[in-house]
């Protein structure tokens, strides 16, 4: 075979200024997110070009080739935005690569292309799926898909080997079968993940999947011209593999849509189902599951049918499969939802959808035609239903935003999200039709009013629809008409108190004398006054929005006006007619009662005036029969409630249960109570006296005549000394309610034992407690275990050592964020429980320093034994700690000699020490004056045994001599006859001792890289070492924060854990905008205009912080010397600030503690016992837990971050932009749970237009794009953007 032609560039690409400077970024590859969005298509083939470069760089070159090509095919013009400057780059690069590789393009042989093709298929595809991952594989298959392509390009077909064909073929036929995922790979193919293979899953798969007798959709067939005739082919029916897929057929739902809401109703009715059944062993959901689902979605939707009066279209005929019919309909739901973009924020809009789309539904299911039109139902275009149904209601949003002006012009001239829903609330919504009708009243816009020709806060008419209920006018009054019951009870207890303090006696008693008793009745004419200003702000603060009111609201305002004025004329003169003696004003009211002298009219007016009110009242101890009338459809309720409040549809029945509603009266009225004591006692009624006696004085001469000319009670002073008592009045509510909430709290708080740790001597005396706190509150015990003591030492050690993998953990976390050292962290760890330790094992930081005391006690010991031991075991963790010392001490000596006679004697050197202990005679054959110089050979040979070596041979002959350093002090210095132990145990050294081999210098020196042995090394260290009391441990005072928090949350009370496969899934959304996601180096170093950088300021503020992390990335044994140094010192920065990255890293601490909590709950004793971060997870066992924890984790928690600008962002030219990207990028890679969503801008050609076309991404670490899905456009980000505080 000829070698295939060199390649050559095609010159119509004019040069122009490129994105990338040429000379700059020679050797950079060619980032695929610098591809124009138009050109999109091309950006899989130059990441596989980067991805194959460093195998073969022609096949790279024949990529970027082909990219290039498919490129000037897409556009041949380069009209798109960046598309001429992108080609003018690819093409510089092209012929750089040219020119290094011309000498050998001519000795390439198209056979080459193919035999790497070949070798890569073999080598990833049929040797990879057994020991690849299901995203490996995904990205495999993509790469040979691309280099197919880019094979076909470059050979002929006629000379394309038969086995490139096959394995061609076979890519093909897989490809579908490691598509990417976001958590169920439901297309995987062989193994399956644990996740997948959880019943719950697999029960929630197969009742999706029941399709059979479901009618297909089938799919219009084209025309093909043949011969001068066309040819029609048959009508067939399309593949269906679940509800969505048919669903999708028949409505037209996006694809990535249609993946999103499969995936996520998996998840939910698994989990809903995990909860509901006992048994772990099962194959079909139960089918009270889907009824609680549906019961839960379609809530909103029955409340808005049953508010409009109209049927639900939720319909289950009864030949029908009911359970499939269920999730036909909430599955349609989904779908509407997951593709309603921002008309999520009409939710009684998405009801009128559904509504329309489940009669659809149901006509499709039992007559298979369209209720409309009668004609037979076929597959529908992927995007149907956002451009038929979503995009229409979305450009009314979007004109709506527009005339926001970025939030500048009138809330009166714009419609929001709530004046466009509440075109839902009534039945005219009706009349959009449905198909809607574009030229009904909903969509209808008037053009934006000019600058010039717009008044302030200006309503807009026309054809436009105005604001709905609704117009917002700024006015102080506010403050009056919102507050309105509590400034009327103010002004009535003010003025009924001042009645009773000015009577002759002053008592509050005095109210029961029928003068007073008659003053203070005129409180009811002040309500009601107070009630027709109420009235007329109602009518004056909802002017605005008569032009939407319905004759109805109207009519209740007016005639609650009308009702009020009524009531302001007819009190006043009921009042005059019961007082005997009237004068001024009272007298004037009584003229117009005329010849009536019926004193009871009043009181009968009092009762018809107050009758609402006590109906009010009584309704506020029934919330259920409040809750009943607010959504009943009688006409006598309906009309009461009219006059009560306006209909509508949100606030319906939202009510406290009695009780609540009791206990929140009785603090109201006890606060009340005593803010009106003090008030009536301190307040109003010292003033009363002088009050009268400043009105007695006569005033001859006044200083200001022209303003007071007739003053002659002195109304000027007593305006001065009444209007301060006034204002505080009005204001002491407040502090009132601070003191009694305050108090309430407090109790509350104490029955609730919040917070009853607070510093770190009371964290150190409870935590003896924190175990089994522990396991009341976190940990969900099997039954044969909840029976169990938890005083049972079998219990109790498993207890402890379930709570130590917690413990541990969170101490870890602690010394990750440097906000403790090495030596805190182990003085804080506690071991995981060993039944050959005999005594609880609690952390350092509480036996701190009791083993030197230990020492200096017994050293000089001259009195009886049994002092001794009582000292000892006086102090309870001393004795723990000499006990531990000790048997840890045995144990790590044992572990570590290899000879079975030396062995024995460390066993005979114990029992000599058990029985002396047990006869009473440990003083007299010990010394306890050798216990210091062993005390410090121990030190130094623990130390020994924890450092790093690199000579196998010197290191083991150091331990060697130590050993035997450590076996003579114990035999000559401490013991009394130590020889004859040694003797005991080596009989046979009596024989030869010439021929003897040296004791103790065999011993097992690779125990020394076992992970949980060392960690008893460490531990007994720490113990012998620490000659100081750790009581300020840790310095840092967010480390104690924490830790006080961590103690607290266990014995306040809550309810306790459930199993995690029983818990609630939650999902957790950070919205981000442009904030930093890690602080740039060149951001550290630049100073301000004091002279001080933000590393410098860091340090000094966190200077034990910064201590400690230079401590850590110093430390070789943690693997930090080979990373980047400058990226550390930048991830302990932005960890400080308000970052993503601190945000991203505190959320995931959730996924961290599940994962754990997972393991405590399925791990066995054995593997409890061994540690959470010491178990050899690569044996088969552990890893079918941790398997089978993480696949748990992954179905209850999920973490999005809404990153809206990312994609303009990894185009961007900006550096700073561009770094953002790169960061959320390395969030991703380094949380592998974590997925992103962001809109997506590319430019495509519709109807031969260049136009935006805007994209809807969710993507997870990696490098393909998980789910597309078009989005209907997109408003003004600064229309939607908040201010996000990311903490």
């Amino acid at each position: 075979m000829p070698p295939a032609p060199p390649l050559t560039l095609p010159r119509m690409v004019t040069r122009a200024p490129t994105m990338i400077d040429p000379d700059k970024d020679e050797d950079v590859p060619i980032d695929s997110e610098l591809v124009p969005s138009s050109l999109a298509d091309i950006a899989p083939i130059l990441r596989v070009a980067n991805e194959v470069e460093k195998d073969n760089p022609w096949v790279a070159y024949l990529c970027r080739f082909h990219a290039f090509e498919k490129a000037h095919k897409i556009d041949p013009t380069s009209r798109g935005r960046g598309v001429r400057q992108f080609k003018t780059y690819l093409l510089h690069r092209l012929e750089k690569e040219e020119m290094e590789t011309n000498s050998l393009l001519a000795k390439r042989d198209p056979r080459e292309i193919q035999k790497y093709y070949q070798n890569f298929c073999e080598k990833n595809i049929r040797e990879g799926q057994h020991n690849k991952t299901q995203e490996e594989m995904a990205k495999i298959y993509q790469i040979a898909t691309v280099l197919y392509d880019v094979l076909r390009t470059v050979v002929p077909y006629s000379k394309v080997d038969e086995e490139t064909e096959v394995y061609a073929k076979e890519v093909e036929r897989k490809r579908g079968q490691y598509e990417q995922y976001n958590i169920l790979p439901l297309s995987v193919v062989g193994i399956k993940p644990t996740i997948m293979e959880q019943p719950e899953i697999k029960a929630a798969i197969c009742a999706i999947c029941k399709v059979e007798n479901l009618p297909m959709p089938r799919i219009h067939p084209t025309s093909i011209p043949h011969n001068g005739n066309v040819i029609t082919p048959e009508y067939r029916d399309k593949p269906i593999n679940d509800i969505f897929d048919w669903l999708a057929s028949v409505f037209g739902f996006q694809k990535g849509n249609v993946a999103n809401q499969r995936e996520h109703l998996i998840l939910i009715l698994a989990n809903m189902d995990a909860r509901t059944r006992k048994s772990e062993h099962y194959e079909q959901l139960d089918s009270g599951t889907i009824y609680q689902l549906r019961d839960k979605i379609f809530k909103n939707y029955r409340l808005w049918c049953d508010y409009l009066q109209c049927k639900s279209n939720i319909k289950s005929p009864q030949s029908s499969d009911r359970q499939q019919l269920e999730l036909l309909y909430v599955a349609l739901y989904l779908l509407i939802w997951g593709e309603a973009s921002n008309i999520r924020f009409m939710p009684e809009c998405i009801c009128y959808i559904f509504h329309n789309m489940a009669s659809e539904l149901l006509g499709i299911l039992y007559s298979n035609v369209h209720p409309v039109s009668g004609d037979t139902y076929q597959s529908a275009s992927h995007e149907a239903f956002l451009k038929d149904v979503v995009t229409p209601i979305y450009e009314v949003l979007q004109k709506e935003a527009r005339r926001n002006k970025g939030g500048k012009a009138s809330h009166s001239a714009w419609r929001n999200y709530d004046d466009l829903n509440e075109y839902f609330w009534s039945k005219k919504c009706f009349n959009l039709g449905w198909p809607m009708d574009k030229e009904s009243e909903f969509f209808v816009h008037s053009e934006d009013i000019s600058a010039a020709n717009m008044r302030h806060d200006q309503t807009t008419v026309g054809k436009r629809k105005p604001k709905t209920n609704f117009v917002e006018i700024r006015t102080f009054w506010h403050l009056f008409r919102s507050f309105d019951r509590l400034w009327a009870f103010f002004i009535l207890a003010f003025q009924a108190m001042v009645i009773v303090a000015w009577s002759p006696s002053g008592s509050i008693t005095s109210i029961v004398d029928a003068d007073v008793f008659k003053g203070v009745m005129s409180i009811f004419v002040t309500s009601a006054f107070l009630n027709l200003l109420q009235a007329a702000l109602d009518i004056i603060l909802s002017w605005k929005a008569w032009g939407s009111l319905k004759i109805s609201q109207i009519l209740r305002y007016l005639l609650k006006f009308s009702s009020a004025v009524l009531w302001a004329v007819v009190l006043p003169i009921g009042y005059s007619s019961s007082i005997e003696n009237p004068n001024g004003l009272v007298k004037f009211f009584r003229s117009w009662d005329g010849d009536w002298r019926n004193q009871s009219f009043y009181n009968y007016a009092l009762a018809i005036y107050m009758l609402p009110n006590i109906l009010a009242v009584v309704l506020f101890f029934f919330p259920s029969l409040r809750k009943f009338m607010e959504r009943s459809n009688w006409s006598i309720i309906r009309l009461l409630m009219w006059w009560a409040q306006p209909k509508l549809f949100v606030g319906r029945g939202m009510h406290e249960d009695t009780c609540s509603l009791l206990k929140y009266t009785m603090f109201w009225i006890m606060l009340l109570l005593t803010k009106l004591a003090f008030s009536y006692y301190v307040e109003i009624f010292p003033l009363v006296g002088p009050t009268k006696l400043i009105m007695q004085l006569t005033v001859d001469t006044y200083a200001w005549p022209e303003l007071l000319p007739n003053a002659t009670h002195n109304f000027g002073v007593i305006v001065a000394i009444w209007a301060p008592i006034v204002l505080v009045y009005f204001m002491d509510g407040q502090i009132w309610y601070a003191v009694y909430s305050t108090i309430f709290g407090g109790i509350l708080g104490a029955f609730s034992h919040l917070g009853e740790i607070r510093t770190l001597r009371m964290l150190r005396s409870r935590f003896e407690s924190v175990p089994i706190a522990f396991r009341e509150r976190l940990v969900a015990l099997p039954k044969e275990e909840a029976n169990s003591s938890p005083l049972d030492d079998v219990a109790a050690r498993k207890n402890i050592a379930k709570f130590s993998q917690v413990w541990n953990e969170f101490i870890h976390s602690l010394r990750l964020e440097d906000l403790i050292s090495h030596r805190e962290r182990d003085l804080l760890l506690v071991p995981y429980t060993s039944s050959r330790v005999s005594v609880v094992q609690w952390p350092p930081f509480l036996l701190a320093s009791k083993i030197p005391i230990a020492i200096d006690m017994a050293k000089d010991f001259t009195r009886k034994e049994d002092e001794l031991f009582n000292k000892i075991q006086n102090d309870e963790y001393l004795h723990y700690a000499v006990i531990e010392c000790y048997e840890t001490l045995k144990e790590i000596l044992t572990d570590l000699l290899d000879d079975r006679d030396d062995k024995l004697v460390i066993s005979e050197i114990c029992e000599r020490v058990e029985t002396s202990i047990q006869h009473r005679r440990f003083l007299i054959e010990f010394r306890m004056s050798g216990l210091p110089g062993l005390h410090d050979k121990l030190e130094k040979f623990l130390k020994l045994l924890l450092t790093d070596y690199d000579d196998v041979e010197l290191y083991q002959s150091h331990i060697i001599i130590f050993l035997q350093d450590i076996i003579e002090i114990i035999t000559q210095d401490v013991m009394i006859d130590g020889h004859a132990v040694l003797k005991k145990a080596h009989p046979h050294h009596l024989v030869d001792e010439s021929k003897r081999e040296q004791r103790f210098e065999k011993i097992h020196i690779p125990l020394l890289h076992n992970k949980s042995w060392r960690e008893k090394v460490v531990r007994l260290n720490v113990l012998l070492s620490e000659k100081e009391s750790a009581i300020n441990v840790p310095m840092n005072l967010e480390a104690r924060r924490r830790m006080t928090f961590f103690m607290n949350s266990l014995f306040m009370t809550m309810p306790s854990a459930p199993e995690v496969r029983n818990m609630l899934s939650f999902s957790v959304l950070t919205p981000y905008f442009k904030e930093d996601v890690l602080y740039s180096w060149d951001e550290l170093n630049e100073d301000n205009e004091d002279g001080i950088s933000i590393l410098f300021y860091l340090e000094k503020i966190y200077p034990d912080e910064w201590t400690n992390f230079l401590e850590r990335i110093n430390d070789l044994k943690l693997g930090y010397a080979s990373k980047d140094r400058m990226e550390l010192i930048r991830h302990w920065v932005s960890y400080r600030g308000q970052t993503l990255s601190r945000t991203v890293r505190g959320m995931m601490y959730y996924r961290h503690a599940l994962d754990l909590q997972c393991f405590l709950e399925y791990a066995g004793d054995s593997a409890i016992f061994e540690g959470y971060r010491t178990i050899d997870r690569s044996d088969l066992h552990n890893k079918a837990i941790f398997d089978y924890s993480q696949a748990l984790t992954d179905l209850k928690f999920t973490y999005v971050v809404s990153c809206q600008v990312y994609g303009a962002q990894k185009k961007s030219s900006d550096a700073r932009d561009r770094s953002c990207a790169s960061n959320i990028l390395n969030l991703m890679l380094t949380y592998p749970s974590l997925r992103v969503a962001y809109i997506d801008e590319r430019e495509e050609k519709v109807g031969g237009k260049s136009e935006k076309v805007y994209y809807s991404v969710l993507v997870k670490g990696g490098d393909k794009l998980d789910e597309w899905q078009v989005a209907p456009g997109i408003l003004s980000l600064n229309e939607v953007k908040v201010d996000y505080d990311i903490t």
